[in-house]
């Protein structure tokens, strides 16, 4: 971060620059991200100081993109600080991790008690939960607040998911409603979700959604491209015809027009991208406290399994010449297949959703927040990656039903299943017998009856767990919470572990 004194301000207004305190916030962090989301906020009639440690890319901006806008630029952080209206409001668009500490710790210096720092990057919670303690205990506020919906969506209108202080909420609603997307009318696709780090835990619990989704889409691209023998242009018809049902969804659209794009050469441009695929960590973050928590997110789990094996791919080339699967058999009705593969697809994505439900509850459980499920499901109806019609159907779910157990149990989801569940099985069935890896679907299908099941075979697990480490179990002949040890050999000792449940 550059240090507070001896440099020059430049501006793209008269007023700006000159140190007055005329701009309604700040941002720090001049990557795509954060030039889309000041032009997002000049648009909306705000005035906007921005600062970024590379004094150039300040320049560059305000004599380019910025130019003629309510932008004032600022390359020492004391200039920056004097341009805010007071209470202050700066926006922090850094990497995650200590580049956020390091500006949280520039801006303490030439903030007051009362000003608000805001990090809109894809920050951990637990990251954010300390840094609001630590802000707060200096006398300011601190948001961190989840943002979805790509370079585009920070421009025209991304997802916002503020948490944090809960006193700083009302300074900064006014701005952050206005350059969040609209639905239904004009709603705004941002409210207040809850104390410390709760808007970056649901921003995380979005990131693993959006990993399962669009595994579950590359696993039914697999097939159409694999076992029907489809063309990228035939493909792409298909996701078209999804896109205008039940299955509407930005994932679907682009998808769609991803296979129908050609190279310079005609050729589907699709085929020529090497198939290993990257990720910044939040799915990996969601798995993690799904661990943590002990809830059972397996398919958004398959999904970051599914980009790491994907990273292997020397590997695979290698054992793709010592391994071979069964001969590809294409459906005796192609037609009806590709149906089925439509409501595998959307039953999928049912309890990918209602996996990613239950995790947040837990959180809120463990940390108290109120969250608004409904509500958040609004906030993801627009601007972010995963928006789709979908979820409009969640949020009515919560909203007659806020304290619904899962997804699944909702009567409109419940048909969903009951519809797709012969159709899925199909689809995993024809997968398997083809060789081809459908992880998340899979992993979905096998959720969804071990949910269904009034009985598993967890009666066998606890018997070893006690023959073999003496952790005890519980009898369907007497009350829960009542534990038992075994003497399986007899020549045991009586004395049984301590119980408890991680």
């Amino acid at each position: 971060m550059g240090n507070t004194e001896g440099y020059r301000a430049v501006h793209a207004t008269s007023a700006a620059g000159t140190g007055s305190a005329e701009a309604d916030i700040g941002l720090i962090g001049l990557a795509v991200m954060g030039e889309n989301l000041v032009l997002n906020m000049a648009s909306k009639g705000f005035t906007v100081a921005v600062f970024n440690r590379t004094a150039a890319k300040v320049d560059s901006f305000i004599q380019g993109r910025g130019a003629g806008k309510k932008i004032q630029g600022y390359q020492d952080t004391a200039s920056f600080a004097r341009a805010l209206k007071p209470p202050r409001k700066a926006m922090i668009m850094v990497k995650a991790g200590e580049a956020v500490d390091d500006t949280i710790e520039q801006l303490l210096k030439v903030f007051e008690k009362g000003d608000i720092i805001i990090d809109g990057g894809n920050s951990n919670y637990q990251d954010t939960i300390r840094r609001t303690a630590y802000v707060e205990s200096q006398g300011l506020w601190y948001i961190g607040t989840g943002v979805s919906g790509g370079e585009e969506g920070a421009l025209t209108g991304p997802s916002l998911m503020p948490g944090g202080s809960s006193a700083a909420w009302p300074l900064v609603k006014p701005i952050l409603q206005a350059i969040a997307a609209k639905v239904e009318g004009d709603i705004p696709c941002c409210d207040w979700v809850g104390e410390n780090g709760a808007g970056h835990f649901v921003k995380m619990v979005h990131n693993g959604i959006e990993y399962g989704d669009m595994q579950l889409i590359c696993e039914i691209y697999q097939v159409l491209k694999q076992v029907l023998g489809l063309s990228y242009d035939a493909m792409g018809d298909v996701f078209d015809t999804w896109n205008k049902g039940d299955l509407n969804s930005y994932l679907i659209g682009i998808t769609r027009d991803i296979l129908r794009f050609k190279d310079t050469d005609g050729e589907p441009l699709a085929e020529k991208i090497l198939d290993t695929a990257g990720q910044k960590g939040t799915g990996k973050w969601t798995g993690i406290a799904a661990l943590e928590f002990g809830v059972p997110l397996t398919l958004i789990g398959e999904a970051v399994w599914s980009r790491c094996l994907s990273a292997a791919r020397n590997e695979r080339v290698r054992s793709s010449k010592i391994f071979f699967g069964p001969k590809l058999a294409k459906p005796a009705d192609p037609e009806a297949f590709i149906q089925d593969l439509e409501k595998a697809l959307y039953a999928a994505k049912v309890v990918s959703y209602a996996q990613g439900y239950l995790l947040m509850r837990e959180a809120a459980k463990e940390y108290k927040w109120n969250l608004n499920y409904g509500g958040i499901a609004l906030m993801w109806r627009g601007g972010c990656i995963i928006r789709s019609v979908f979820l409009g159907k969640i949020k009515e779910a919560f909203d007659k039903h806020p304290d619904l157990e899962n997804l699944l149990l909702d009567p409109f989801f419940t048909s969903i299943i009951e519809e797709a569940q012969a159709s899925w099985r199909r689809v995993v069935i024809a997968a398997v017998e083809n060789g081809i890896p459908v992880p998340a679907l899979s992993s979905a299908l096998a959720y969804f009856d071990g949910y269904r099941s009034d009985w598993l075979p967890a009666n066998l697990l606890q018997a070893q767990r006690d023959y073999f480490g003496a952790h005890t179990y519980e009898r369907v002949d007497k009350p829960r919470g009542e534990f038992f040890h075994t003497n399986w050999t007899g020549h045991g000792a009586v004395t049984s572990a301590s119980t408890y449940t991680v």
